[in-house]
């Protein structure tokens, strides 16, 4: 791969693949490694593309199985974080910084499909590919997540309002 076209990937592709992970383990720090870990099987096993959107699907599988391996890792599961979400995304309006809020305070099965469906645009047959789940699965936890977060952000309302 040639360092432009490398360079033109992690362009691209390095906020999604950021946001995944970060979705994945709320850690900025590890989501960093996940990036990087990605990226460098990229570099290194230079897998050949049909297209920019095959491409993201796959460093998106590779995040998510890096993420995954993180959180199984002996050192991973042995370590407290300082602070949770010390630096989180920051959005353009403050709603949506509460409802990212919100949605990264789902449990883990629900935090990332309903990211990959509202923040990048999935729907649900390819969030199972990508997850390497059944689409009822899928389908179920985005329902699953929906009630949750209506829930939360009703009571949130009511504690604001």
């Amino acid at each position: 791969m040639r360092e432009e076209e490398f360079a033109k990937a992690l362009e691209l592709w390095g906020d999604t693949v950021f946001r995944v992970a970060y979705s994945y383990l709320k850690n900025r720090a590890d989501a960093e490694d996940v990036m990087q870990e990605t990226f460098l099987k990229l570099y290194r096993e230079q897998p050949a593309f049909e297209s920019g959107e095959h491409q993201r699907r796959w460093l998106i599988r590779v995040a998510v199985n890096e993420a995954k391996s993180l959180l199984r890792s002996a050192w991973f599961r042995r370590t407290i974080p300082l602070e949770e979400r010390l630096d989180a995304p920051v959005f353009d309006r403050p709603e949506q910084s509460e409802l990212f809020d919100q949605v990264m305070a789902l449990p883990k099965q629900y935090r990332l499909v309903i990211y990959l469906y509202y923040y990048e645009g999935y729907q649900a047959k390819e969030i199972g590919q990508l997850l390497r789940t059944n689409l009822s699965t899928v389908q179920t936890r985005l329902m699953r997540a929906r009630g949750l977060l209506q829930k939360s952000l009703k009571e949130a309302w009511s504690r604001d309002g």
